[in-house]
């Protein structure tokens, strides 16, 4: 991403996406045969989000923006 990010906007883009990894696990867990291998992929990919989240708490511009480019 060649693009600047503010630390702000890349905190909301890490926001949106755990939202819908929060969404999917609520759907998941709903269906009639959760599938618990899906279910363990989404709740590592939102445990990465809250890591991602944690980091941009003390990052910079460049920062945010690479931390934003690996998502």
């Amino acid at each position: 991403m060649s693009e600047h990010v503010t630390p702000e906007a890349a905190e909301q883009l890490v926001q949106d996406v755990s939202s819908l990894y929060a969404e999917q696990i609520i759907i998941e867990r709903r269906a009639a045969a959760p599938d618990q291998e899906r279910l363990k992929a989404l709740k590592e990919q939102l445990a990465a989000c809250a890591a991602d989240r944690e980091a941009l708490q003390d990052a910079g511009p460049k920062k945010s923006s690479h931390l934003v480019s690996l998502r």
